[in-house]
């Protein structure tokens, strides 16, 4: 008996340094490995890159950007389906154990012993807790002593922060392939939904993908996809979280993900959105671009954008194919599986409803096409091998380049032939109708150009095209490219004048002039129709039939100092040379640039600065950006409405321009539009002023112009400037597109006339003569804007030219005032 209690008093006391030894050993580990511990409560300040969104004036989503595609969302925003999710697949006890689950540790440790020796990676048994020390604060090395501190991390972890802050944590950081990190961002990446609408089976998908992202493609290991998926679903199912009938129904739905573009989203926007992107870039630099977690409330109209987009589109490609078909963009073998071949050329996506296609057999009356089949999410060729036929009506415009204009083709082998690889959209019959299964020619233009539209009040770009196809170039012609703006900068000149003395009525001479330049010898500027002069004629007429000898008489009087300077005010150009030509608009600059500056004839005079954005916020919800500076007296009603004043906005804005000479260059603009160069804009059926611009040699036509609360410019050239031909001008070429454009622009609103400025005095004026009216002239006569005090008299005198010698004479003294006609209300002059 002694013996035995001897042999148990040994092994208390062997038991007993053993496990002192034990303690001691595991306090040694744990300060040895404690002491390396990251810092923790940096958790409490992170903040995880969260992908920048840009958005429509209607809130719609235009682009986003990000390194890591995330969206960071509170967990009081994340649906109790979606928590459950993740938790059944990850960490079932979530909400009971300390940080760390010993039950799972001792799982882990029994497949380890099992699996010794067999080179297979140990099977984690990490809470979420561990999950998100390891994400957070460690590496991803596989050993004894990652895990150790990840387990000291996460009862730290436990201790100083809630399970809702920590899940929260996790749920957002996670990485879930296809480039999305965290839940918000993965929901859109894969289904296209916001958390929310997620069903069971897409809950459960999203919380299979922690374990294996890249094993899990919903494409290249469906099936594999599909059973860890159902794995979640039972283990809702087992822990109650979801009922029997749901469960089943889960199970069966099929797998189905669409892959989300990272880039311009909707509206034919790509300029629109690049342009934002790198406006945030230049403000705010890279990181904060696509880490900060911005929220960019742009000022573009998506309905006013897609119809900008298919006016230019329509405006380039008719102007293409009138000069005529190239040829195929290139040849392809057509033997054996011709998809896949032709799957592998680049063709540009943002050209719908066009689609690239291949010629398989030709004859006189059709040609059979096959299109081009689409990618799979996995990166396959889809099986599908959809064809079309090419009737001669989808070819009769493809004449040979160089043929005489109106010739049509007889046969379609002469124009396609096997192999041909092309473009080719729907063709409509005469009823307006898509034929089914048939299908037109097309070709990608040769000739490019831009179109800006703006609201002349505030600045803010409404619609903007920088080209035919962004896929094709990413050059924005509407900010980037420098052309010259030809005729559509005659106004700045007029308003020079007319603000240092002329009025609309001031008589100048169209005739022949010499200008000496010194060594660069002898200008003679012709008018368009060279060698045909008017004589004698008023500003306004000079104006509406963009008379260059009128305009260079009078940049020659008032000084090209002073137009230089007007220019600069406008915003056209930086600095404006002294010589005589650039008068005619011969320096460069931007459709933005013009845009910006007849915004300033439309609001009054006005300086505007163009904006595409109108705020910008942080992720926290705070706006570090307002386009808007006005300052509003009055919105701050801290005690509510007590028949106070109404708020007022108090516009600082510098008046660049007189207010009634911007009427009045509006009113002789009105003009151009009515019976001048842009005359085919009376088509728009409302109030529209504007200008028309054709450059030397036919190498860009403009058309700039606007309604009271619309500004719209655009230009056709050729990226490396050539003539466009002959019979290119402003008036033919571009101020269709624009009247194209404002017809569904202004389609649903009233016909709205300028509004005409206090001090006007309207008056009525001999049209060629600029004198005032007398009793019978009847409807030869218009009523004319004047400022008070420069009404003209009975008489008119020739301004720009003398008694003998043809040299420039000051301007003459204003008439008489006492009898001008006041116009009752406001309205068109015409």
């Amino acid at each position: 008996m002694r013996l035995l209690v001897r042999f148990f008093g040994f092994l208390f006391a062997a038991g007993t340094v053993v496990f002192l030894v034990g303690v001691a050993g595991a306090a040694g580990a744990i300060w040895h490995f404690s002491k390396d511990l990251p810092d923790y409560s940096q958790l409490q300040d992170y903040e995880p890159p969260v992908m920048t969104r840009v958005h429509a004036s209607d809130g719609a989503l235009l682009g986003e950007y990000a390194k890591e595609r995330r969206l960071y969302l509170p967990i009081q925003a994340v649906p109790k389906l979606v928590i459950n999710a993740f938790l059944a697949a990850e960490d079932k006890n979530f909400y009971e154990h300390g940080g760390i689950d010993f039950s799972g540790m001792a799982r882990a440790v029994v497949l380890y012993a099992q699996n010794f020796g067999s080179n297979r990676r140990p099977q984690g048994a990490s809470t979420i807790t561990q999950q998100v020390a390891k994400n957070f604060l460690l590496t991803n090395e596989v050993s004894f002593a990652r895990k150790i501190k990840e387990a000291l991390l996460a009862m730290r972890i436990e201790r100083a922060y809630s399970k809702d802050r920590i899940l929260e944590l996790y749920l957002n950081e996670i990485y879930l392939g296809l480039g999305a990190y965290g839940i918000g961002a993965a929901s859109l990446v894969y289904f296209d939904k916001s958390v929310n609408e997620l069903t069971v089976a897409e809950a459960a998908y999203l919380a299979a993908m922690p374990k294996a992202p890249g094993a899990l493609h919903p494409v290249r290991n469906r099936e594999r996809a599909i059973e860890r998926r159902n794995y979640v679903i039972d283990r809702l199912l087992e822990n109650g979280w979801i009922k029997q009938a749901e469960a089943e129904k889960a199970r069966k739905d099929p797998l189905v993900v669409t892959n989300r573009s990272n880039s311009a989203r909707t509206f034919a926007g790509e300029y629109f959105a690049e342009e934002v992107r790198r406006d945030i870039f230049e403000r705010y630099g890279e990181k904060k671009l696509y880490e900060g977690g911005l929220s960019v409330r742009t000022t573009l109209d998506p309905k006013l954008q897609v119809m900008a987009r298919k006016t230019m589109a329509a405006g380039l490609v008719n102007f293409d194919e009138a000069q005529g078909w190239r040829g195929a963009m290139s040849k392809l073998d057509i033997s054996g599986d011709w998809g896949v071949k032709l799957a592998d050329i680049k063709s540009l996506a943002d050209i719908s409803p066009w689609r690239m296609a291949v010629v398989l057999e030709t004859s006189d009356q059709s040609a059979r096409i096959g299109f081009q089949p689409g990618h799979e999410l996995g990166g396959a060729v889809s099986r599908d091998r959809q064809t079309g036929l090419i009737p001669l009506d989808g070819v009769k415009w493809a004449k040979p380049v160089g043929a005489a204009r109106g010739k049509t083709q007889a046969s379609v082998a002469q124009i396609l032939s096997p192999g041909d690889v092309i473009y080719a959209d729907p063709l409509f019959g005469k009823d307006g109708n898509v034929v089914e299964g048939q299908y037109r020619l097309r070709q990608l233009p040769e000739v490019s150009g831009a179109m800006v539209a703006m609201d002349p009040w505030t600045g803010r770009v409404l619609a903007m095209v920088g080209g035919f196809s962004f896929d094709q170039s990413q050059f924005n012609r509407a900010t980037q490219a420098y052309r010259q703006p030809g005729s559509t900068f005659k106004p700045l000149v007029y308003s020079s004048a007319i603000d240092n003395g002329y009025t609309p009525s001031s008589i100048m001479v169209d005739g022949p002039i010499e200008i000496d330049q010194g060594q660069a010898g002898v200008w003679r500027p012709e008018n368009f129709s060279v060698g045909k002069y008017r004589g004698p004629i008023t500003l306004r007429e000079a104006l509406k039939w963009s008379i260059n000898t009128v305009t260079v008489r009078l940049a020659q009087d008032i000084g090209m100092p002073l137009i230089g300077e007007y220019a600069k005010r406008f915003g056209v150009y930086d600095e404006l040379p002294n010589y005589l030509s650039y008068a005619l608009g011969a320096g460069e600059t931007t459709v933005m640039r013009m845009v910006t500056a007849y915004s300033i004839f439309a609001n009054g005079g006005r300086r505007v600065k163009a904006t595409l954005i109108d705020r910008i916020q942080d992720r926290y919800g705070h706006t570090i950006f307002k386009h808007d500076a006005r300052e509003c007296r009055g919105c701050d009603a801290p005690e509510g409405w007590k028949n106070q004043p109404e708020p007022q906005l108090v516009d600082r804005r510098e008046q660049v321009l007189d207010t009634l000479t911007a009427y009045q260059i509006t009113s002789m603009m009105e003009g151009v539009v009515q019976g001048g160069t842009a005359s085919v804009m009376r088509e728009v059926g409302k109030p529209i002023a504007g200008k028309t611009g054709t450059t030397s040699d036919g190498k860009d036509v403009w058309f700039v112009g606007f309604s009271p609360d619309l500004v719209v410019g655009l230009y056709l050239g050729y990226d490396k400037p050539r003539s466009l031909g002959r019979a290119a001008q402003g008036g033919h070429t571009a101020a269709p597109i624009a009247k194209d454009f404002m017809k569904l622009a202004l389609a649903d609103k009233p016909p709205t006339p300028f509004k005409i400025p206090a001090g006007m005095r309207l008056v009525q004026v001999d049209p060629k003569t600029g004198a005032r009216a007398r009793p019978g002239d009847g409807t030869k006569t218009i009523l004319e804007a004047f400022k008070p005090g420069t009404a003209p008299t009975d008489s008119y005198a020739v301004m720009g030219v003398g008694a003998d010698d043809g040299r420039l004479l000051p301007m003459g003294t204003p008439g008489d005032v006492g009898s001008d006609i006041m116009r009752p209300g406001t309205g068109s002059l015409y």
